[in-house]
């Protein structure tokens, strides 16, 4: 396969967000581009003016962009190739692969109700397809294409092997509409040809069209894309995706979930493909292996426990001081100071995250103002023992000179040990006193972050508390 030959795209329609299957579509094209040395197209097709938006066209690009799989040239808007679309419709009325149809909508729908009396699928059975006159020299009219009514046209797809459609399954759908206006359809093959697109990867929801579509590609003489159709994604329960099942923008993934670019990248990868046993799988290894050959033909299942477990991998391995920036984002108000403090916890706080948002919570303690408001797992562990029990940690702590993990634990242990009791019975009562949780980083670890003066004033006010 030569390499300088290897063209993909993605063509989102811009009527929504970015969803996850279109993005997974984005990333096996891109790694199959990559993968060759090839290029990589992005097509935005908004020909459907009434839902197309600026804003999905917006999130679709920026959600790509966060995924670092934008395209390697500006992105193609189809609406502005109409002209281009048209001019290929009358070609093909040229050559004779094409026809004005004068059906009106009455004589179609007609039609399509008898089709459903007899429980026949309705397909276009038109008198105008081989014939040159018209009903009146300024009747309406559409353009048809007329498609191959004997034999099969054969498939050799990348993903689903040997596809054969019998023509006479093939309709005479529309290439321009009364109006003038070019259909998806025409749009499409028209786009392909002309970007020099040379394979076409898709959800398998397109492979129907890609037998119609083909007979455009030939009417026209061109060379054949080679095709690839991706299964789609289910849900765990094995069940079309939905928004119950994490069917949701790439947005939502980042913004309302906390997952990073990369373990999303990572998790989409997996979906449907895979090389061995390998589930972490760096930028560059995907580039390396990636090949379509191992993309599977049955539907994968999205599995959002699966992607907590990887966005929780490359959380425990992400820079700090860029993890502190994300985490910030999620809060309001942190100033430098505050910053660095973040950043210096991260390395404790990121072991136990699966996702920003739950790196952010365990986050609250540093920058919690006292008194804190204690959950309700601290609560019970701040009884009238545990208080009494934090008096005398404060005084111990109070004579300590060198605010360490090292000064600090020799300090508590002695006292523990002092009191006859494990680490634990001390641990736990002071864990609540100062995050106000009964879970946290290492306590050691908590009492240097705070440093001596808060975290004696955090014990001092759970004292004053067994006070009143």
């Amino acid at each position: 396969m030569s390499a300088s030959t290897i063209v993909t795209r993605f063509a989102p329609s811009p009527t929504g967000y970015l969803h996850i299957g279109g993005a997974r579509t984005a990333l096996f094209n891109w790694l199959f581009a990559r993968h060759h040395g090839g290029r990589y197209l992005l097509r935005i097709e908004d020909t459907d003016r009434a839902r197309s938006t600026p804003a999905a066209i917006e999130a679709i690009l920026d959600g790509l962009s966060w995924l670092d799989i934008g395209g390697d040239d500006k992105p193609h808007f189809q609406s502005q190739f109409e002209a281009r679309h048209a001019e290929v419709a009358h070609q093909l009325l040229e050559r004779g692969a094409a026809y004005r149809c004068y059906l009106t909508q009455e004589e179609l729908a007609r039609r399509r109700e008898e089709a459903q009396a007899q429980k026949k699928p309705f397909r276009i059975v038109s008198e105008w397809r081989d014939r040159t006159d018209a009903p009146a020299p300024d009747a309406p009219f559409v353009v048809r294409l007329k498609a191959p009514r004997e034999g099969e046209t054969v498939i050799e797809d990348m993903v689903q092997g040997r596809v054969v459609v019998r023509n006479e399954e093939l309709d005479d759908f529309v290439l321009l509409r009364s109006d003038g206006t070019p259909t998806y359809m025409l749009a499409v093959v028209v786009d392909d040809h002309d970007m020099g697109v040379t394979h076409v990867i898709r959800g398998d929801d397109h492979l129907n069209n890609a037998f119609r579509q083909l007979v455009i590609v030939r009417a026209m003489g061109w060379p054949e894309p080679t095709y690839g159709h991706i299964p789609l994604i289910h849900g765990a329960d094995g069940a079309k995706l939905s928004k119950r099942h994490g069917a949701l923008g790439v947005d939502v993934y980042r913004d309302e979930m906390g997952i990073l670019p990369e373990a999303l990248f990572n998790y989409l990868l997996r979906l449907g493909w895979g090389h061995g046993d390998d589930e972490i799988i760096s930028r560059e290894q995907a580039v390396e292996w990636f090949d379509i050959d191992h993309v599977g033909k049955s539907p994968s299942r999205f599995d959002l426990k699966k992607l907590e477990h990887v966005n929780g991998h490359y959380i425990r391995h992400a820079d700090d001081a860029r993890l502190s920036v994300l985490v910030a984002a999620r809060r309001f108000g942190l100033d430098a100071e505050q910053l660095a403090l973040l950043e210096r916890a991260m390395p404790e706080l990121k072991a136990r995250a699966k996702d920003l948002n739950e790196l952010s919570a365990n986050a609250d303690f540093l920058f919690a103002e006292r008194p804190l408001d204690l959950d309700e797992k601290a609560s019970g562990l701040l009884d009238a023992d545990a208080r009494a029990l934090l008096g005398r940690l404060h005084t111990a702590l109070s004579g300590v000179s060198e605010w360490t993990q090292e000064g600090t634990e020799a300090v508590v242990k002695a006292l523990a040990e002092e009191e006859g009791l494990k680490l634990g019975k001390l641990a736990q009562p002071l864990r609540a006193a100062l995050t106000g949780r009964a879970t946290s980083p290492g306590i050691f670890d908590v009492l240097v972050l705070l440093g001596q003066g808060e975290s004696l004033a955090r014990i001092e006010d759970q004292m004053m508390m067994e006070c009143n």
